[in-house]
């Protein structure tokens, strides 16, 4: 199963990192092209995010369910969407009272055939890198 790993370091506490990925608007800030969100709950162990990305003209529906949720970071595991598997662990490392290192973890399966075609396009290591160093810079701009 292929496997995907991203971490950087943010200048802010740890309480102030947690607090920014639990907030229900997290999710559309952190994302570099037109969403809709449709049901996101108040993070917790068992909440649901609904929401449609737009790659262009392209729309990609995902439901995730969040698990193991605390101010060190959450799981969210897609329970409907573009990969035949996704499960996005975020861990939240306080480096001192300044600082917090963010580390996404990402273990990933794409569908067989012709259905999976379009999300190794999109979700191949490019892609993730690429929507990750976005998140990361979003992340940094909000987090000042």
């Amino acid at each position: 199963m292929p496997t995907f790993t991203y971490t950087f370091t943010v200048k802010a506490p740890l309480a102030d990192v947690a607090n920014f990925h639990s907030d229900t608007n997290a999710l559309k800030t952190l994302s570099p092209g037109p969403m809709q969100l449709h049901r996101v709950d108040p993070m917790a162990d068992g909440s649901i995010s609904e929401f449609t990305m737009w790659l262009g003209p392209i729309p990609v529906r995902w439901r995730a369910a969040h698990s193991s949720v605390s101010e060190n970071g959450f799981t969210d595991t897609q329970e409907s969407g573009p990969l035949a598997f996704w499960q996005h662990t975020h861990r939240f490392g306080a480096i001192d009272e300044s600082q917090t290192r963010i580390n996404e973890h990402i273990e990933y399966e794409y569908y067989k055939g012709l259905r999976g075609l379009f999300s190794r396009l999109v979700f191949g290591k490019l892609g993730l890198m690429i929507l990750f160093t976005y998140r990361q810079w979003a992340t940094k701009r909000v987090l000042r």
